[in-house]
């Protein structure tokens, strides 16, 4: 058997010679991105990664987790009964009550594991023994701007880089036609703050999500009037990366032109690439079934989550899917109808994301992409008026999967009401340092230096959860 059969030339690098080669690799993968030819260039991990890609399908608006992920039978017996955990100064909203409020949801015990699963997830659940459910996350705040703020980028307040651009600021991107971050929001409409949820904030612009839409053009005003021959857009673009480079050359530190040189380019690239990457109708019928495509219910979403195994299996670094747009029953903010709230959305996403964990493990990519589902908080288990529950930042769940963590297990627990995390709890930071680790990036030395300190994702908190970590 020859050393290439056991061995990627990458991996010999690593490891013979104590990485030396590897050290010599990286120093050419940053003079290329300091040359300013692609800001996007591959570059080498801090350590042997387990997950090359992560796709997060975020739950905006903020999930219950006592009706989904973290079944609570103490609120059976505390029904409309005031539960002594209860803080008025936890609440969001005016209308919230102290007395606990019952689950309406079946939980059963899926896979062999026995993963506890909420009916409302029946697919989901049959991917039970994939699922690494963590229950005892807890984040800063309790309003929708700042907690989305902090899951996306660590900070509550706007502006800096999301975790989609630190990934890709450490890893480069593996196809260089096609974006290496990219978001598909709701049909409903955004998150609040927008873009805000996946700026490349005071890193370089190349390193910002790329919005693509469902239908149609993938991107907006990506291809050229048809009056503009292939020819006459070629020839204006070289005269153009020209002009570029000669003010590039006499000034080297505007990394801004830099990464608009590269990004001329990129677009004329994706012009082919993009919609081929996205047409999800050269998949088979089963294909499209498996994502639920043709359940109304779920086709949209279904689309978009075949569209993210599309897009990281041609080398995408990072895909965020957002399920929820809009305000209160359009998202996940089940503030006046618990009931209707999930009936509408579990739905929406229950096979889609599924057929993902599914279609990704029988290509054998499941290993090597790590999926990530959850809201900006969860909800609390009491009442809101009548039917509702408020926002929960005390104590949430949250499920990963493939990407080296482990299936059917859960991390973490709340206390006996689901109101705030009482056994290993996880902070924002610990999750953004175990994904980051997860893609072979040491959170600490992941840094960029801005306004006279090194910057980080996770700044100067967060702990790998390693015993999540296959």
């Amino acid at each position: 058997m020859s050393i290439s059969s056991i061995w990627s030339r990458r991996q010999l690098l690593e490891s013979a010679g104590c990485g030396f080669g590897a050290l010599a690799l990286n120093s050419l993968f940053a003079r290329d991105r300091s040359a300013g030819s692609n800001p996007l260039a591959p570059v080498l991990s801090h350590a042997a990664a387990k997950a090359k890609s992560i796709i997060f399908i975020f739950a905006y608006g903020g999930p219950s987790q006592v009706d989904l992920l973290d079944p609570k039978p103490a609120l059976d017996k505390w029904h409309e009964k005031s539960i002594p955990v209860f803080r008025k100064e936890d609440a969001f909203n005016t209308t919230t009550k102290p007395t606990a409020m019952r689950s309406p949801y079946r939980f059963d015990r899926r896979g062999e594991s026995g993963l506890p699963i909420s009916e409302l997830f029946p697919h989901i659940g049959s991917c039970a023994d994939d699922l690494c459910v963590i229950r005892s996350l807890h984040c800063e705040s309790n309003n929708h701007a700042p907690a989305l703020f902090q899951m996306n980028t660590g900070f509550t307040l706007a502006g800096r880089p999301s975790m989609g651009a630190w990934a890709t600021y450490g890893l480069g991107n593996e196809n260089d036609s096609l974006p290496a971050f990219v978001v598909m929001w709701d049909y409903r409409g955004g998150p609040i703050g927008g873009a805000q949820n996946w700026t490349s904030g005071f890193l370089p612009a190349a390193f910002q999500g790329t919005p693509f839409r469902s239908h149609g053009e993938p991107i907006i005003d990506l291809n050229p009037p048809s009056t503009v021959a292939p020819e006459q857009q070629r020839a204006r673009l070289d005269l153009l990366a020209r002009l570029n480079q000669q003010h590039l050359d006499a000034n080297r530190d505007e990394e801004g032109l830099a990464a608009r040189i590269y990004s001329y380019e990129l677009a004329y690239r994706m012009q082919m690439a993009a919609p081929e990457a996205v047409n999800v109708d050269q998949e088979t019928a089963a294909t499209q079934r498996m994502y639920g495509m043709e359940e109304p219910i779920s086709a949209y979403f279904g689309r978009q989550c075949l569209m993210a195994r599309r897009l990281v299996e041609r080398g995408v670094r990072f895909v965020q899917l957002y399920s929820g747009g809009g305000d209160q029953m359009l998202s996940w903010d089940a503030h006046g109808d618990l009931r209707g709230n999930l009936e509408q959305h579990c739905p929406e996403i229950d096979q889609p994301v599924a057929g993902l964990i599914q279609d990704l493990k029988q290509r054998g990519l499941l290993d090597e992409t790590l999926i990530i589902w959850g809201g900006e908080f969860g909800r609390m288990p009491t009442h809101q008026g009548s039917r509702g529950r408020d926002h929960n930042p005390r104590g949430f769940s949250m499920f990963l999967a493939g990407g080296g963590v482990k299936g059917g297990t859960t991390y973490g627990a709340t206390d006996e009401f689901g109101y705030a995390a009482v056994e290993d709890p996880v902070s924002i930071p610990d999750l953004h340092a175990t994904c980051l680790h997860l893609l072979g990036l040491d959170h600490t030395r992941l840094t960029f230096r801005h306004r006279g300190r090194d910057m980080r994702l996770t700044d100067v908190s967060g702990d790998v959860i390693h015993d999540i970590i296959v």
